[in-house]
């Protein structure tokens, strides 16, 4: 692992220490972050199938409920009776926070068209009469235009789950980085300008002993010498 280049000195140390101690508390909370956005994830993927299985079976419900209208309906006749649009609608768009992650929320709201009650259940909101066409496709177009505002609530999710999947793959590189490139340098750096200064130190006090030795002979022959004399 490659030090960071830094002057060995006991102020670097101090700096490394501090900027150790961030990267340690920053690791800690984008791990933590991460986890929290993994498990709402996980919870929005565990509605989104659920919904995805619900409005697959309305589909296959109106895919069958239109096949039988149109073994009895002529293909003309089936395009005049939805030409028109049988409901309008608002929708709304805002936002929400999750985790600091802007994710969309779409509020919709139907209006519906007039209409009445046939002998396949409320049609209300149809564009067309009744005279001439099947109930296969009044109960088809029914089933169609109430499955709209699980449509929007799909979007919704799935849009979300992709913020969210963009977010934590980002998280992720940020805490492997920490984890495995910053932290570890930081050691390394710290570890080595320790090594430095204690060699810096033994050093020193080498060479302190090796003055103090020096004095101390001098200070014995200087003793010698004036002994010397004072015997003369």
């Amino acid at each position: 692992m490659a030090e960071i280049q830094v002057n060995p000195t006991r102020m670097e140390l101090n700096n490394l220490k501090r900027r150790l101690t961030t990267a340690r508390r920053g690791h800690s909370l984008l791990k933590d972050k991460r986890d929290e956005m993994m498990r709402q994830f996980l919870e929005l993927i565990r509605e989104v199938r659920q919904l995805r299985a619900k409005i697959d079976e309305t589909m296959k419900s109106v895919s069958d409920g239109f096949a039988a209208a149109s073994a009895v309906m002529s293909p003309k006749a089936m395009q005049a009776a939805l030409m028109l649009p049988g409901r309008e609608g608002t929708l709304k768009i805002d936002s929400k926070q999750i985790l600091n992650v802007a994710v969309p929320v779409f509020d919709f709201h139907a209006a519906v068209a007039g209409g009445a009650d046939s002998e396949n259940g409320d049609t209300a909101g149809l564009s067309y009469g009744f005279a001439f066409t099947s109930g296969s496709l009044d109960a088809a177009v029914k089933r169609l235009t109430d499955m709209l505002p699980d449509l929007v609530r799909l979007a919704e999710l799935e849009k979300s789950t992709q913020l969210l999947a963009d977010e934590i793959e980002r998280t992720r590189r940020r805490v492997n980085a920490l984890e495995y490139i910053m932290i570890p340098r930081y050691e390394e750096t710290i570890r080595s300008i320790v090594m430095k200064l204690e060699e810096n130190e033994r050093g020193n006090l080498t060479r302190q002993m090796k003055v103090k030795d020096m004095i101390a002979e001098k200070a014995i022959l200087e003793r010698r010498k004036a002994n010397s004399f004072a015997g003369e």
